[in-house]
Order: structure tokens, then sequence, then C-alpha cells
């Protein structure tokens, strides 16, 4: 009776780490791999226009970051996770967000050919449910929508610029970019 009481503890801790958090049911991985890195859940926040809940946005960097220089600094693998609640976003609203997003974080990158590249990437609309991975490595950034490769864009400074729409000094929501660096 001992044993099995153990057994079932044991197997209670380890999964109890399959998931780091529950919000807006929605279940955020402890750790996401890419590119043969394992990295770590450094935080997540809720993206707001207006009153309206349209995702949580969630941050996955090899080591943990509370601002964004350390994130920027982080040699590796960065991941930008998107689980959309809002009922429907338009495809030529999200590409309108990432335009404005490198335009006021990235004015450089703005109408540059990676930067087209890239809002040619998304191709749907994006639904409640809908997940959608930003890939940032060195070589540039991959996209996927509810685990479908959109493709990819190789440029470092692409990435540099996605990671900033997030977390730059005119981010795309201030409170997402807060609970992306830990601070919930």
């Amino acid at each position: 009776m001992k044993r099995w009481f153990l057994l079932v503890c044991c197997l209670f801790l380890l999964g109890g780490n399959a998931w780091a958090v529950k919000i807006y049911d929605i279940d955020l991985p402890e750790t996401a791999t890419i590119s043969d890195q394992t990295l770590q859940l450094n935080g997540y926040g809720l993206r707001k226009k207006f009153f309206f809940k349209i995702y949580l946005g969630s941050l996955y960097t090899g080591q943990k970051a509370t601002s964004t220089e350390q994130v920027l600094k982080q040699p590796g693998a960065k991941l930008i996770r998107m689980d959309f609640i809002y009922h429907k976003v338009g495809r030529e609203k999200i590409v309108e967000a990432f335009a404005e997003g490198f335009e006021k974080n990235s004015p450089e990158l703005a109408g540059q050919p990676s930067t087209k590249q890239f809002l040619a990437l998304f191709d749907a609309d994006f639904k409640a449910g809908d997940r959608v991975d930003l890939e940032i490595t060195a070589d540039g950034v991959s996209a996927s929508h509810n685990g479908r490769d959109l493709g990819s864009v190789q440029s470092a400074d692409l990435g540099r610029g996605v990671l900033l729409i997030y977390l730059g000094k005119k981010p795309a929501d201030d409170d997402m970019k807060q609970g992306m660096l830990g601070d919930h």
C-alpha cells in the first residue's frame, strides 16, 4: 500500500509540472522546444483592445529575463506564442497590427523586403482557440498557425523587430509586455 501511495504521489508531482499555468482555459506549457533547444515559460500577458480580450501572449526564453535588454542579449531561440480568445480577428487586422508594431519599435524595418515577406506569411483569420507561434532564432523568424507551418524569413534584424513589437518601448500592450517579462 505504501508503494502504491508513493507511486501515485510521484506521478502527481511529475504530472503537475506538465503545465506551468492555466489561464482563460488556455494551458501554457512550462517548456517549449525550438531547434533542439528547450525554452522555459518566461511570462504571459493578455492583449486587450479597449475592453475586449484578444489573445494571451506568452514568451519562452532559454533563461529567465525580467527586461527587454535581457531578452535581446540572450543567445539562442525564443518563442512568442499567441493563444486567441476573441471570436475572430481578421487576417488584415493582424497584418496591420504587426506592421504598426514594426513602425513604432523598429522603424528601420518598415517596408523592408524581409518585413513584407513576414507579413505575407499570415494567410488566414485567427479564431478563438487558435494558437500562433513565432519562433525566433539567430537566423530569423518562423511562424505557425495551429501547428501548420506558415513559413520562415531569414533575417536576424527581423527577429529582433518581432521581439520589440511585444517588448519594445511602444509595445502592442503595456500590461502584456510586463506579464511576458514575468510581472504577474
